[in-house]
């Protein structure tokens, strides 16, 4: 798959990365040279280019790619600017980024569908660890439903999935364990990795450490991680 990213601040360069590091092929896109340079071994291909040129624009395979992003955030001109281009250059697919509602509501009238606001989801995100203790990490799914990554309780340690009787108990269904696992780094020095294990069954064996992925309604979620 290829992935065209607009923008290589913060959130455009980490998505860029990601991307690549997933094996896509990735042509990020920035009109400041030195980006274009500080991340040309970690991305497939970085350009120095306007996105606000719509010549420019053209010379890039925005037909050919899976998807555009449009990672500019807090220039609002360009970031509505490109989104138009791309737009009137026929793009397959583009991804908008927004930071404000105002934002969201222009480049939605410009005919994007798919709007991202990661700073808005990544805030919900933290403030759902807060309110739930034990919780790692978690993704809405709606008002009611959470995907969450939480720490096992302690009791469940040695424990296979069948003793447990976590899913009757809860009414949750466990999707899978990440497990840290012992490795080496590049230089040789200890490290833990993440390793997901699949689809867990009834004889699978907890183990301390591990992070339940877990999916339910948010009354069950919070009533089985205050149960210890």
């Amino acid at each position: 798959m290829k992935y065209i990213v607009i923008g290589l601040g913060n959130f455009g360069s980490t998505l860029s990365i990601a991307l690549t590091e997933m094996g896509f092929e990735v042509i990020a896109v920035d009109n400041d040279m030195k980006k274009v340079n500080e991340f040309k071994e970690r991305i497939t291909h970085t350009i120095c280019l306007d996105s606000g040129d719509k010549t420019a624009m053209d010379t890039l395979p925005l037909k050919d790619s899976d998807a555009v992003i449009v990672a500019i955030g807090e220039d609002f001109g360009a970031s509505v600017l490109t989104t138009a281009i791309l737009k009137q250059l026929g793009a397959k697919k583009i991804i908008g980024r927004a930071i404000s509602d105002l934002h969201q509501t222009v480049i939605e009238a410009i005919g994007v569908e798919e709007i991202i606001r990661p700073e808005e989801e990544s805030a919900h995100r933290l403030a759902k660890r807060f309110q739930i203790k034990g919780v790692v990490d978690s993704y809405e799914i709606s008002e009611d439903y959470n995907i969450v990554e939480t720490e096992l309780p302690e009791e469940y340690i040695g424990k296979t999935v069948q003793e447990t009787n976590f899913r009757a108990e809860f009414n949750l269904n466990i999707l899978t364990i990440i497990r840290m696992i012992k490795t080496e780094n590049i230089i040789g020095q200890p490290s833990l990795k993440r390793k997901v294990l699949g689809v867990v069954t009834p004889n699978t064996v907890f183990q301390e450490g591990d992070i339940l992925v877990i999916f339910g309604n948010n009354k069950d979620i919070k009533r089985c991680l205050s149960s210890d």
